[in-house]
């Protein structure tokens, strides 16, 4: 059976706050943020938090994941990844701390050609942090959406470790890469262990690198993002849920399906009628 999730975070509450609005809509879980304010490795003491995990567990909550994504050019770039890789290290030890094994995160956007500079920065890196997770009995899992399904299996495929993942995210094959996430979920079956519950719209097609290097140098004004893709709340976009939750169903996938809402006026209202959706999908 599926468990609902909320990633918190984009409930734009303080924390407690937040834990208590997540329970109260029904959820079984949170994803949280593990990388700024309060609650990133160099900010939180060992009494701090395991305060922190019992207002989770007073609401009848458990943390499904822990988000890990250091914005940027993810793990792209050789001259940052030391620093980079460290971090995440320390965030890997930090959803542990949580009682989850799950890191998600970004790694940048992987090259098609496997023999270029970037796609051999990219693999080191990960191989470190997947070996790092691995001897943790942890995830460190890729969302998807930077890349076609197939390629980023090649990628993961081309590791030495099982601690690398995915997190799966529908929308984002939806909105910027124009792949159909149900044949994605077949495609990287091995590899989910998260995923994310969203929904989106495509206007029209555009080299994701684009998009993704203008997230990571915040160049990428709303108006430009607009003309490619528009995120929407579940049910009103291009994602079919149903289609979707029975590929889910079929590769024994039972875990979290994680309501993400970046956007939006609404995001507690926009949340709440995504539990109700979820709730009424998984039900049938």
């Amino acid at each position: 059976m599926f468990k609902i999730c909320i990633i918190s975070d984009w409930l734009r509450l303080p924390f407690a706050e937040s834990m208590k609005v997540c329970g109260e809509m029904g959820a079984d879980g949170v994803q949280i943020y593990g990388v700024r304010g309060e609650i990133c490795p160099e900010n939180l003491t060992a009494a701090k938090t395991a305060e922190l995990k019992k207002i989770v567990e007073d609401n009848g909550l458990c943390v499904s994941a822990i988000c890990g994504d250091l914005g940027g050019h993810g793990f792209t770039r050789k001259d940052e990844n030391p620093e980079r890789v460290e971090k995440s290290k320390r965030i890997v030890d930090l959803a542990l701390d949580f009682g989850t094994n799950i890191v998600t995160t970004h790694i940048g956007v992987v090259p098609d050609d496997v023999n270029c500079e970037t796609y051999h920065t990219l693999q080191k890196a990960c191989d470190e942090l997947a070996e790092y997770a691995h001897s943790k009995g942890a995830f460190f899992a890729v969302e998807t959406g930077p890349e076609k399904a197939d390629t980023l299996k090649t990628f993961l495929d081309s590791l030495s470790s099982k601690g690398i993942a995915v997190n799966l995210d529908p929308a984002n094959f939806v909105m910027v890469t124009g792949e159909d996430p149900v044949s994605a979920v077949y495609t990287l079956k091995d590899y989910i262990v998260h995923t994310h519950a969203k929904d989106g719209i495509q206007h029209k097609s555009v080299d994701p690198k684009f998009i993704y290097d203008g997230f990571a140098d915040s160049t990428l004004e709303s108006d430009t993002i607009a003309q490619y893709f528009k995120e929407v709340p579940l049910g009103e976009g291009s994602v079919d849920f149903d289609k979707y939750l029975a590929a889910l169903r079929e590769i024994g996938y039972n875990g979290f399906l994680t309501i993400e809402r970046e956007v939006g006026k609404t995001p507690q209202k926009d949340i709440s009628l995504a539990v109700e959706f979820l709730k009424r999908k998984i039900t049938i």
